[in-house]
């Protein structure tokens, strides 16, 4: 079994994900919830269904996100003036300060994930993993 490919990737990215949780842990975020703000961050202002539709995740779900990240003063809901019917999330100027906090621990997570190859090994695995993902 460990000479399978789906195997060993699978037990890398399990280590992968368990180091940058516990990295985002450090700066008192949850994966789903660091996932959350990033996209945010990224896409908005964006409507709370738009939102979910693009993580692909169950709208209870995310709205108990947001109002975990509301509560911590992270980002706001508001109506969206493109149509009031809608919610638009946005990040505010602490939910930035925790991107950037978090981008920086995921970053050391992820060179720690890393550090058993040389720079060269580590950019062909980078590659090939892509060539995998876009196939």
């Amino acid at each position: 079994m460990q000479s399978l490919p789906s195997w060993l990737i699978g037990r890398v990215a399990a280590r992968g994900r368990g180091l940058v949780a516990e990295a985002l842990a450090e700066q008192g975020v949850k994966m789903m919830h660091h996932a959350v703000l990033a996209a945010v961050s990224e896409l908005g202002p964006i409507a709370q269904a738009d939102l979910g539709r693009r993580l692909a995740i169950d709208p209870k779900d995310l709205v108990g996100i947001l109002n975990d990240l509301q509560a911590d003063g992270l980002t706001v809901r508001e109506p969206d003036p493109r149509d009031r019917r809608k919610n638009a999330v946005t990040v505010t100027p602490a939910g930035q300060d925790l991107i950037q906090r978090c981008a920086a621990a995921a970053e050391t997570a992820n060179a720690q994930l890393l550090a058993p190859l040389a720079p060269a090994e580590a950019r062909r695995l980078m590659a090939l993993l892509a060539r995998l993902h876009e196939a």
